[in-house]
């Protein structure tokens, strides 16, 4: 039975050593037990072999904060700091406490009843006399407490008050960044942690300094008390001679002071080098040594000065002469070296000029929105031989022109060389599909006749490319009698850009991109940001907007005014979500636009309305319901109708108007998807989208 309960109770104790080996490794628990610990050596008695041990502890913590503190790239990435130095001084002070005990307990027992570390210490530096020990640990409490301490304490000072009064506009770089889409929410809140975290640390090493300040001032008062308690109990108490109690306890006393002095001095100087290092990246050693040695004059000035003092009478010569060479011969050295790095930068920008790389097969996937190709006699229309690029000047204006009344800018324009072509042809690419060729012949004119017909001047007869009219290239010296007989006299360069800004207005839907959408909406004043809170995404995508101005750009209606769109939007989405009722709702919204982009000369908006009887005709062809409706109108029908509404556009511009067809508001897109096959520039309005102020003006109707 004894054996079975000796059983029990070992295992009961390797359970909680097991349990106790469990708590230890977890970090939590092991910190505050080490605050015990610390907090326990300042009420109990410490045995000398046990001061020793603790004593190497702190000075070996000291010296761990130290090389972190040098080894570090930023001040941030030591940012427990502050607490690790609460830590090292409250040790310190523990100790010095537990030291001060024995000493005075024990003083009278021999220079060894503090520990072997204290006694070490008092003999190494007192080197028999006690009165350089005083000194000597004098000294080193005036370089902690008013050099280090004092200094780095004011770095941390100033450091904390520049950046509370530089964290607002830290914070609105931030945001503006945020706002002009150049980094995301993550990296925003990331950096705003950085700045809070910056803060918080140069404040709290503000407040971490007064505790190696302290520290001093408790070492003098212990020193004080340890030196003179210690003799007083030396001399009347224990029968010590003045000398013995003066040596004994000075020893100690000043052991006990340099041992915690030095470690204070070592994390004073690692707080001095982690505030001092607000402006500087990079490890303490790569970070000095690389800009005190990028000035190769500053060190070959150095030199020459150590050389100069190693001539003055009574100056002893090696040192300085060794040391002036030694610079000197570093400072040719880093210059020799920063003249070759500098030929060697150059040569390979050369080298990389003469050879450039190669083009990434990846640069072969990117395409051009819009692009000319010209044959090799159009190019003195890009590189005039006077200096002027005409084509260029006037693609310029024409995208200029183009932002102000449509209301976005469009892609740039690529012009290159194509051998490829015809001597005198171009070819207009959109999206790296043709959209467009002709001939053009610089050095001479376009003349066509208002009235339709063949031009009779001297020339080559040819047909111009944007409307297909009968026109004549003429040379400069028929110029002037060609403008005498009232006949429209157009450059080169011209006809071509002129073909080019109907070829835009007529695909400006696919040059709206997304990234284009996107770039207008963060330009939007702040009040049209909140609607756009409002709606995006959770009941129109990005990509729906794009698609409701794509839809309003096909029918060639100006952009420019988004507010009224974005409004509009968010009006149609209370009923639908289908974009082509969203942007029929948006249409409604900018009747005044409408209308007055078909005002002519005389104030009059010329109309061409649509009879009931073909009101009702697609009425009743519509099938479907809601977003899937669909037109289902007989073929003869819609043959009748296109034959219909080209007589009497025809008939109109035969009196010189330029009328708009005036449908029902249900029955437009249907009409709309017609007229734009056979005559695309041809408005299609509804009733809804007729201005209660505007001139109407009959046409006709069909």
């Amino acid at each position: 039975m004894s054996d079975i309960t000796s059983a029990e109770s070992e295992d009961n104790a390797l359970s909680r050593l097991a349990d106790l080996g469990t708590m230890l490794r977890r970090g939590d628990i092991a910190l505050a037990l080490g605050i015990m610990v610390i907090l326990v050596i300042l009420i109990l008695p410490l045995p000398p072999l046990l001061l020793d041990f603790s004593l190497a502890v702190s000075i070996t913590f000291s010296v761990l904060i130290l090389m972190t503190s040098l080894f570090i790239h930023a001040p941030l990435e030591f940012s427990a700091f502050p607490t690790v130095l609460l830590i090292s001084t409250m040790l310190r002070l523990s100790l010095n406490l537990a030291s001060t005990r024995l000493i005075l307990a024990h003083g009278h027992e021999g220079t060894a009843a503090a520990g072997h570390v204290i006694e070490a210490f008092g003999q190494f530096v007192m080197s028999g006399n006690f009165v350089i020990g005083i000194i000597v640990f004098t000294i080193l409490v005036i370089v902690n407490f008013v050099v280090i301490t004092k200094g780095s304490g004011r770095i941390a000072e100033v450091a904390a008050r520049f950046h509370l009064d530089g964290m607002p506009g830290k914070q609105m770089a931030i945001d503006a960044d945020l706002n002009a889409g150049l980094i995301d929410e993550k990296e925003a809140r990331r950096r705003r942690k950085n700045l809070e975290d910056e803060s918080g640390f140069f404040g709290a090493m503000d407040g971490a300094s007064k505790f190696v300040r302290g520290d001093a001032i408790a070492g003098l008062l212990v020193v004080m008390i340890n030196v003179i308690g210690g003799m007083i109990i030396g001399i009347v108490q224990q029968g010590l001679s003045f000398a013995e109690a003066a040596h004994t306890y000075t020893v100690l006393t000043v052991g006990d002071g340099l041992v915690t002095q030095v470690p204070a001095l070592i994390v004073s100087t690692a707080a001095g080098l982690l505030v001092s290092k607000a402006g500087v990246s990079g490890a303490a050693d790569k970070a000095l040594i690389g800009q005190l040695s990028g000035y190769p004059k500053a060190l070959g000035m150095s030199a020459a000065v150590m050389l100069v003092m190693a001539l003055l009478p009574g100056i002893p010569m090696i040192p300085f002469l060794l040391l002036g060479g030694g610079t000197g011969a570093l400072a040719f050295m880093i210059d020799r070296r920063s003249k070759q790095a500098a030929a060697a930068e150059t040569k390979k920008s050369e080298a990389a000029r003469a050879a450039p790389a190669e083009e990434p097969i990846a640069q072969s996937l990117k395409m051009d929105d819009l692009k000319i190709e010209l044959g090799y006699a159009l190019l003195p229309l890009v590189n005039a031989p006077d200096g002027t690029d005409r084509l260029t000047e006037q693609i310029k204006a024409l995208r200029r022109s183009l932002a102000i009344e449509m209301g976005f800018v469009m892609p740039a324009v690529r012009i290159l060389d194509n051998v490829q072509l015809d001597a005198n042809g171009y070819v207009i690419k959109i999206k790296e599909v043709e959209a467009g060729t002709g001939k053009v012949w610089p050095g001479q004119y376009m003349v066509m006749d208002p009235s339709g017909n063949q031009v009779t001047l001297p020339g080559t007869h040819t047909t111009e490319p944007t409307f297909g009219l009968p026109a004549t290239w003429i040379d400069a010296s028929l110029k002037e009698e060609a403008s005498v007989k009232g006949l429209t006299v157009v450059d080169a360069a011209t006809v071509l850009a002129t073909h080019l800004t109907e070829l835009i207005k007529g695909n400006m839907a696919e040059l709206l991109s997304y990234g284009e959408v996107q770039k207008l909406i963060r330009e939007l004043p702040k009040e049209q940001s909140e609607l756009i809170k409002d709606i995006v995404p959770g009941q129109i995508t990005i990509s729906g907007i794009q698609r409701v101005l794509q839809m309003l750009l096909a029918e060639r209606v100006s952009i420019r005014d988004l507010s009224t769109i974005l409004e509009g939007i968010a009006d149609g989405l209370a009923s639908t979500r289908n974009t082509t009722m969203l942007a029929e709702h948006v249409r409604a919204r900018l009747a005044r636009q409408l209308c007055a982009q078909h005002t002519s000369a005389a104030g009059t908006l010329p109309i061409i309305a649509l009879t009931a009887k073909w009101e009702q005709a697609f009425a009743e062809s519509i099938v479907g319901q809601g977003d899937d409706r669909s037109l289902a109108m007989q073929p003869s029908k819609l043959t009748e109708f296109i034959n219909l509404v080209r007589e009497k556009f025809e008939e109109a511009a035969r009196e010189g108007e330029a009328p708009v067809l005036v449908t029902s508001p249900g029955i437009r897109p249907f009409v709309r998807g017609i007229v734009e096959r056979f005559r695309a520039q041809t408005s299609v309005l509804a009733q809804s989208e007729i201005h209660p102020r505007a001139r109407l003006k009959t046409v006709g109707s069909i």
